[in-house]
């Protein structure tokens, strides 16, 4: 694009300069401002990676010229040269998402040593090991980034020649024999890639760049991007800087902090380092680091200013923040700040103590929480009377528990992931390639890497328990075992990991539901103040209820009578009241259901006094409640070809295979079910009608305040749900005139139907209350099918960009969400005062809830352990 500006030295950006220079040249831009040591470098913006990536790849006009001038500026600050032998001047080459993608994209560090300057670099150091050192770390990341050549070709070469020389560190290596090294990796790539690595520094340099820029587009990125529901175009920027060397000895170091504990959020020193490393060594795991309080002893210079500049940081962001830092021979350099990535418990710790310290208000914390994140907290842990003892213990790296099948690769664990395994994945260590894997694995076990390795950040973000660190385990993905101490499990055999504790357990252990803690009803408290939805659950029975309106659930927003038909105990009345041959027949059955039925509404009314409870009448078609036409089929096979078969039971089977063959439809779902089924059989309805006019009447009569409301399903025309409220109040009448006294009971209806919604006005004449069930909205205004689309071309849509998001998890909105709003406007401009509602799973998604905010909804249903999360994201959605 003419006239665009590509580039920005990091003395001209600041942090409001984010979407523009990235998150990383944004912060380290802003720590230059406030006066915090940060090496010198510029950024390369994200126009310029969304630019090049739209043009193929290649480069816009004039951002190759840019970056030369901003090199040559660079060398005149410094006083040194890319390439310069006697004063060479080395960078590094990062990337920098504008929201933070920890370890899924690539850098680069060390470019500009090679055969002319790697002499003078340890000249100028007094260490020639230091700048040999540096030079083989440069081959194995320019190689592995760059080139593509595969990491495990320079690590084997590595681990071979300590092996050689008798060491376990790379640290024990000698001078000469990182000398040596640097020929064997010279060798490995030239093996690979047919030709010699570039000695031209500034073509290394470009090359960098752009192998940075295509990082953006790598498989793990865009995991991580769907995951975390990151725009896949805005581009990542990449900051060049001048290099600081962590590795120049023990006076040297490089490490991770956290201004605030991110696994529970305690105002307390979190972090590690390594001395005589480079920023690499601790986030990949590679040597486990030391806890960061060692710093004192051994940097106390370098280590008092930082505990100053974290305090710096963290009021100036008025967040807990994530620093990188590497001491260059005792002098202190940050690389990176952001805001720290934690867990959930950790986000309401750290919103509700910086209220309480008054660095934010209410609703500035309130909107700094990932509202999904909070399903974290509402899933089980180990029962603490296990009795156990652990098998090995490591670094507890993210809390929670998990149980599941070992498996020994990130490829097994997404697959078996995918299709329903629990699985536990274990790993030597962990590299952003195993993104892919840890999103579906239940929990991580690392031999290696500490607290702010890889393993450990990525595990936190999702909420997924890892222990990192185990070194006492041995694991062998060739061989698929993983040995610990005598033990040895096999691929398949149960592990259990507690990430709160860094303990490892052989087999599955038993699980307890999940404690509210006090931040947790702190700050959910703040967002009920700031909310206008309502938030109901979903629910059909009793417990159900219960644990919903303990999560701070407002009433019922659906509960579905069929699951109530499928329970063992009256399966039987229910197929005799299917397989009736006659109204009478079909009456006794029903009058066996009905006190089954009044149980049922009685546990949940009870369990919800004082809240609405909104109950749907039968909506599946009848077929569902018998067995499978080939399963019955089979059955009377079964029994003609047996000899001893008693000629009634025969009868009853091939009556009962009769029945299912005239039941089944080719396209069920919109057969004969919902209304179209109730007013075909209209003693169904009288009968669950019945059901709660009288369990409404007994929870009265025992001092409860039962407030119920009855939802007819699959409406599309407004003559059936004229018939069908008809119905339902002469049913009502009765009851109530034979009790002696009434309560009043509004009468609705599902919006699941393009139909119904463009018609809604007409609905709306005779319905109190519209519940959207876009669930099945979205099925038949889309036109697939849940059970179809998932398993089939709906994960290629996803991959392919083909559609932004699952339509099933997040409303479509253009599509879906167009058709609600075509409800909302025409159902109230028939009754302005309609009650309004959404009762599909849509109603438990931060996404979808801002959409109902928007369009004027009154309340959002969802699943009991989501009722936290909308009652945040309702909130938010207030907010933005």
């Amino acid at each position: 694009m003419a006239g665009q500006r590509y580039l920005y030295d990091l003395a001209d950006g600041d942090a409001s300069m984010k979407p523009l220079l990235g998150g990383k040249g944004a912060g380290v831009a802003q720590m230059m401002k406030l006066g915090v040591p940060v090496p010198d470098g510029f950024t390369v913006t994200t126009a310029a990676c969304v630019d090049a990536m739209s043009d193929g790849g290649a480069w816009p006009d004039g951002l190759w010229e840019e970056t030369l001038a901003a090199l040559s500026r660079l060398e005149e600050r410094t006083g040194r040269g890319l390439g310069d032998p006697e004063r060479p001047l080395l960078v590094s080459v990062r990337s920098g998402a504008v929201v933070s993608m920890p370890g899924m994209m690539d850098t680069i560090l060390n470019l500009g040593i090679g055969d002319a300057t790697v002499e003078a670099l340890g000249r100028e150091a007094g260490d020639p090991r230091f700048a040999w050192d540096s030079y083989r770390r440069f081959l194995q990341m320019y190689g592995e980034v760059v080139e593509g050549v595969p990491a495990h070709a320079y690590e084997d070469a590595l681990t071979a020649m300590k092996r050689g020389r008798g060491v376990t560190e790379d640290t024990g290596l000698s001078t000469d024999d990182l000398r040596e090294l640097v020929e064997v990796f010279k060798i490995v790539s030239r093996t690979h890639i047919g030709a010699d690595l570039p000695e031209d520094p500034k073509e290394a340099l470009r090359r960098a760049i752009d192998a940075v820029f295509r990082s953006w587009l790598n498989p793990r990125a865009g995991v991580y991007r769907r995951a975390n529901g990151i725009a896949d175009d805005l581009g990542t920027a990449v900051n060049v800087m001048q290099m600081v060397f962590g590795n120049r000895g023990d006076t040297s170091a490089t490490g991770v902090c956290f201004t605030r504990n991110p696994a529970t959020g305690a105002r307390e020193l979190y972090g590690e380092f390594l001395l005589n490393a480079q920023g690499e060594d601790v986030v990949a795991g590679i040597r486990t680091p030391r806890p960061l309080a060692e710093m004192e002893v051994v940097l106390p210079e370098a280590y008092g200013q930082l505990l100053e500049v974290m305090g710096t940081l963290e009021a100036h962001y008025r967040d807990m923040q994530d620093i990188e830092f590497t001491v260059e021979d005792e002098k202190l350099y940050l690389l990176q700040t952001r805001d720290g990535k934690r867990t959930a418990a950790a986000a309401l710790k750290v919103a509700r103590d910086l209220v309480e310290e008054g660095v934010l208000s209410r609703e500035e914390a309130l909107a700094r929480i990932e509202p999904g994140q909070l399903d974290q907290l509402l899933h089980p842990a180990l029962d603490p009377a296990h009795g156990q003892q652990p098998a090995t213990r490591g670094l507890a790296a993210s809390p929670g528990a998990a149980v599941g099948e070992v498996v020994f690769d990130s490829d097994t664990a997404e697959r078996r992931g995918k299709a329903g395994d629990a699985v536990v994945l274990v790993r030597w260590e962990t590299t952003p390639d195993d993104i892919a894997g840890t999103l579906v694995a239940q929990g991580v076990l690392t031999a290696h890497g500490g607290m702010t390795s890889h393993a450990a950040v990525v595990a936190r973000g999702m909420g997924k328990p890892c222990v990192a660190g185990a070194s006492d385990i041995a694991s062998d993905a060739e061989a698929s075992t993983l040995t610990i101490g005598d033990l040895t499990l096999t691929e398949g055999d149960a592990i259990t990991l507690d990430g709160s504790t860094g303990e490892v357990f052989a087999g599955a252990l038993a699980l307890v539901p999940p404690q509210i803690n006090e931040d947790f009803a702190v700050v959910v408290g703040w967002a009920d103040d700031v909310r206008r939805l309502g938030v109901r659950a979903n629910a059909d029975n009793g417990p159900d209820a219960a644990k919903a309106r303990e999560f701070g659930a407002e009433g019922i927003g659906l509960c579905r009578t069929e699951h109530m038909f499928m329970e063992q105990d009256r399966l039987p009345a229910v197929r005799r009241m299917i397989l009736a041959s006659d109204d009478a027949e079909r009456a006794n059955a029903l009058e066996e259901i009905l006190p089954m039925q009044q149980a049922d509404f009685e546990a949940i009314l009870e369990a919800m006094s004082g809240l609405p409870v909104t109950i749907r009448l039968l909506d599946p078609p009848l077929h569902e409640f018998l067995p499978s036409l080939v399963d019955q089929a089979l059955e009377v096979q079964r029994l003609e070809l047996a000899g001893d078969t008693h000629p009634t039971d025969l009868r009853h089977a091939r009556a009962l295979l009769a029945q299912i063959k005239k039941l089944t439809e080719q396209n069920p779902m919109l057969g004969t079910r919902g209304v179209r089924l109730a007013l075909l059989y209209p003693e169904i309805p009288q009968m669950q009608v019945r059901a709660i006019a009288r369990a409404a009447l007994a929870v009265a009569d025992r001092g409860g305040d039962p407030q119920v409301e009855i939802m007819v399903p699959l409406v599309a025309y407004a003559e059936e749900l004229r018939r069908m409220r008809t119905l339902i109040a002469q049913t009502l009448e009765a009851e109530f005139a034979a009790a002696g006294r009434r309560l009043e009971v509004p009468i609705g209806t599902m919006i699941e139907l393009p139909r119904a919604a463009v018609v809604a006005d007409q609905i709306a004449e005779h319905a109190d209350f519209f519940s959207f069930g876009t669930n099945d909205l979205t099925q038949t205004g889309v036109g697939i099918s849940r059970d179809d689309a998932e398993g089939a071309f709906l994960s290629a849509y996803l991959d392919e960009g083909v559609v932004p998001d699952n339509p099933f998890v997040s409303i479509d909105v253009d599509g879906v969400g167009g058709l609600v709003e075509i409800g909302v406007q025409r159902g109230r401009s028939s009754k302005p005062d309609l009650k309004l509602g959404v009762c599909g799973e849509h109603g438990g998604d931060p996404a979808s809830i801002a959409v109902f905010e928007r369009l004027g909804l009154d309340y959002v249903s969802c699943s009991p352990f989501r009722v936290p999360i909308a009652r945040f994201a309702a909130a938010q959605a207030v907010l933005v």
